[in-house]
């Protein structure tokens, strides 16, 4: 009996070491040497650096419809993070900037009319890049954008904006959307591209994102930021521009 009983202890201690072996495994693959958590490959891509902001170049030329680039300059510019600084510039995690073929005056929908702050030739790397709907499609714009695309960690379309992308070469064999008005014209121009029907935004790769039409680039810069901050600065952000819409909450959701 007493052996019995010092054979179900050992039984006992050896499952609670094993136990511990397993919680410690665990443990070492989450956190690293320096003590640090380990993120995910998805969430290394997007990360926020601790000083500094994440340039966002937003391209613009001739008849850029204004909503397009509009709705997510709005959501970028408005990501703060109160533990950066004390000043709302300290707090900003995204530079905003404009780039196009020169520095003329730009006009976009509606009459607006914008001087971009860049030139293909001069603009800063950037880590995104956002592409609206519009005119211009010079070869040196083509090229910036599939440069971009090997280096950036995000390029988004918006709206006829995946023309743009589809014309530079980056979406064939990818998944894409654009406005549904132009749901035939795509396919006719991009028969090797998978087009998505009906969805507010699609992920094509890890890289390239493209929305439907006009407010949907509002859904998918709040995505974007949610992939860098996670959904809790995503919704921080989403209450200051009282935009209460959820298309942002997943990888590639359905028009309502």
């Amino acid at each position: 009996m007493p052996g019995e009983i010092y054979k179900s202890g050992d039984n006992l201690m050896s499952s609670g070491r094993k136990i511990f072996q397993v919680v410690l495994a665990v443990l070492c693959l989450s956190w690293n040497a320096h003590g640090h958590q380990v993120s995910s490959p998805h969430s290394a891509r997007y990360s926020i650096p601790a000083k500094g902001t994440i340039p966002v170049a937003f391209v613009i030329t001739d008849d850029a419809v204004t909503i397009d680039f509009a709705g997510p300059w709005e959501v970028f510019k408005d990501v703060f993070m109160k533990d950066r600084g004390k000043t709302l510039a300290e707090q900003a995690v995204f530079r905003l900037y404009t780039v196009s073929d020169t520095r003329e005056p730009v006009k976009t929908s509606g009459g607006m009319r914008i001087v971009p702050d860049y030139t293909f030739d001069d603009a800063p790397e950037p880590a995104i890049v956002v592409v609206p709907a519009q005119r211009g499609r010079s070869p040196k714009m083509s090229q910036w954008i599939r440069e971009r695309s090997a280096r950036s960690q995000v390029v988004m379309s918006v709206c006829t904006g995946a023309f743009v992308l589809g014309d530079a070469g980056i979406l064939k064999g990818k998944k894409a959307t654009t406005h549904h008005l132009y749901y035939d014209e795509f396919q006719k121009a991009f028969p090797d591209v998978l087009l998505q029907k009906n969805k507010r935004f699609v992920e094509s790769d890890s890289v390239i994102f493209t929305a439907g039409g006009l407010s949907t680039g509002i859904d998918l810069a709040l995505h974007i930021v949610q992939l860098y901050g996670g959904a809790g600065l995503a919704d921080e952000t989403a209450k200051l521009l009282e935009y209460e819409g959820t298309g942002w909450k997943g990888e590639s959701v359905d028009l309502e």
